[in-house]
């Protein structure tokens, strides 16, 4: 993916939206890790600290957690309780 640098949207908001986009459609599995700082810095050819504000906003969303000494892991999502029957 190639990032719109001359776009409204922030580097690290278009990198964190392909992120989410490829742990939706499963292209990176619940209790995998997502690329490394390094494997996204190839990918992307942004500084480390875009690719930190992406992944803090994966944090932030709940999608990841980091795994000491082993790197950033999505996390499995709670099912929607929406539809409860009263």
């Amino acid at each position: 993916m190639s990032i719109d640098r001359e776009g409204p949207i922030p580097p690290y908001r278009q990198i964190a939206a392909s992120l989410r986009k490829r742990i939706a459609d499963g292209t990176i599995p619940v209790g995998r890790r997502i690329p490394s700082l390094v494997e996204l810095e190839a990918e992307f050819e942004v500084a480390r600290d875009t690719l930190r504000k992406a992944v803090q906003v994966l944090k932030d969303e709940g999608l990841v957690k980091t795994v000491p000494g082993m790197g950033v892991y999505v996390v499995e999502q709670p099912k929607d309780s929406g539809d409860s029957q009263e």
